[in-house]
């Protein structure tokens, strides 16, 4: 269900020690998530068996290899990032109202919208108490890190206020909702691997710009990609009137004098009535083929390489090979 392709590792021996030490975060995930009572169990372990890429553990288990990676903590570490983030799942897709959750249905369509945000607060609370064995400073980084998470929900919802830059509103939003975790699991990697303070702020700051190229990455997979590949439905953001970088860069360039009638046509597309799947397929087929699209995946590029420049004082090696291919390999998704 899981590998390290999430991350291209070139070097065998790196791969071979992830690969096991991911089997074991995904074994103590199982256990973590397991309930005494049968319909909290059921659903705790939806997305879980869903399985996923499990990029934020690996990358907790790839950064600690800067340091001593084979400690018990850097593992505990692992699972809070990963509990955290599907507990974040289950309630944005009630939000959103996302049909599909890897290829799988989303626990509000099986159980309903009270059951699944309830799973996600008891995710939730299985990583605060995993996170509370690795101390102090581990909770007040994952509080802040919850925090920032629903900072980015709540500026998601209510959008930019008047006057506000409604495409560095969204990059924000992005900030907090995408790259808090990724910037956290590379920080707890670092911190329980023994790393000295300079290592873990470095790639902390990595996992802060990488996070943000990633969703801008998504943004452009959402439009492009095969549904049935990706395990979610395309257009889905745009029927709900969720905000993406092609949205409002396409909303930027129709307020502007250089506006065509066919940028216009498009947006009046996506403004439309979208409940109606013909017409909201035909909505993404002509988002996908406007040039806000290249100009979105030309932002996250851009990111991507801010990202690799923030390593330059990693010692050379096969992590830090990873890490640049890692970011270079999110870009060529967006392809």
């Amino acid at each position: 269900m899981t590998s390290t392709a999430a991350i291209p590792l070139a070097d065998p021996a790196l791969a071979d020690r992830l690969t096991a030490r991911l089997a074991l975060v995904e074994e103590a995930l199982r256990d973590t998530v397991a309930h005494a009572d049968a319909l909290a169990d059921d659903a705790s372990r939806h997305l879980v068996n869903a399985g996923g890429k499990r990029l934020r553990p690996l990358l907790t288990l790839l950064v600690a290899e800067l340091g001593d990676g084979a400690r018990r903590e850097v593992v505990d570490a692992a699972v809070v990032v990963e509990l955290t983030h599907l507990a974040t799942l289950y309630h944005d897709d009630v939000m959103d109202s996302a049909p599909l959750r890897r290829g799988a249905p989303s626990a509000h369509e099986v159980w309903g919208n009270s059951v699944a945000i309830l799973t996600g607060d008891l995710l939730f609370a299985r990583a605060s108490t995993t996170v509370a064995g690795l101390g102090p400073e581990a909770v007040r980084i994952q509080a802040r890190t919850f925090e920032r998470l629903c900072l980015g929900q709540l500026h998601e919802t209510v959008g930019p206020r008047e006057g506000d830059d409604p495409v560095a509103h969204y990059l924000q939003v992005l900030a907090d909702k995408t790259a808090s975790l990724l910037a956290t699991s590379a920080r707890l990697g670092a911190m329980f691997a023994g790393c000295p303070p300079a290592v873990v702020s470095t790639v902390t700051e990595f996992g802060e710009r990488i996070g943000v190229a990633f969703q801008l990455a998504d943004d452009v997979i959402d439009l492009t990609a095969d549904g049935s590949l990706t395990g979610k439905t395309p257009g889905t953001d745009l029927r709900e009137r969720v905000p993406t970088m092609p949205v409002l860069l396409l909303r930027e360039l129709c307020a502007s004098p250089d506006a065509t009638d066919e940028d216009r046509a498009v947006l009046a597309l996506l403004d439309g009535d979208l409940t109606d799947d013909a017409a909201l397929l035909t909505a993404v087929a002509a988002l996908r083929e406007h040039r806000v699209v290249a100009l979105t995946r030309e932002r996250a590029v851009a990111l991507a390489m801010d990202a690799v420049r923030v390593l330059d004082p990693l010692p050379e090696g096969p992590v830090k090979s990873a890490l640049v291919s890692f970011a270079d390999a999110l870009v060529d998704r967006a392809s």
